[in-house]
């Protein structure tokens, strides 16, 4: 992935750094890359980065410890920026990086995948209206409903409420 961050929001309006933009660029890229079998894009796509961007505002500060532990992970374990590893090298750090900092692994991903199915380009080729669910909600084809039979003959493990 050549890691280009000029399109990524105006200069003056970027809320990371460089650095911190080509790592967090590189980061949701791994969580869901571009498929050319399917002919979508990746998290990295310009429009859906910089959704993630706009996005990443609440959990800013939480935002900015995560990249720079993964960029520790990186220097430290292949002397490298995380942006600038190969592929291979990269997958190593996240391994670790999940391992040891779960929670913001979590962050990452959910707001990822939260930003990337917002997209209307997705939506279409998941052959959903590209619209908000609600009102009028989407129709959800019927499942095999006995596959839920070891669920309700397991023993309830949760409290009974008062």
């Amino acid at each position: 992935m050549n890691i280009n961050i000029n399109n990524i929001a105006e200069p003056g309006n970027r809320p990371f750094t460089s650095e911190e933009t080509r790592t967090f660029l590189a980061l949701v890229d791994m969580i869901i890359p571009a498929s050319d079998e399917f002919t979508i894009p990746g998290a990295s796509d310009t429009a859906i980065f910089n959704s993630i961007i706009a996005n990443s505002a609440k959990n800013h500060q939480q935002i900015l410890k995560a990249l720079s532990a993964l960029e520790t992970l990186a220097q430290e374990r292949e002397s490298a920026g995380f942006a600038d590893l190969l592929v291979d090298q990269r997958e190593r750090i996240v391994k670790i990086f999940r391992a040891t900092h779960p929670a913001e692994a979590k962050m990452f991903e959910n707001l990822t995948s939260q930003c990337y199915y917002q997209d209307d380009r997705i939506m279409i080729s998941l052959n959903m209206e590209p619209r908000p669910p609600h009102p009028e909600g989407f129709s959800v084809e019927q499942g095999d409903w006995s596959l839920l039979e070891p669920v309700r003959k397991r023993e309830k493990f949760y409290r009974k409420p008062k």
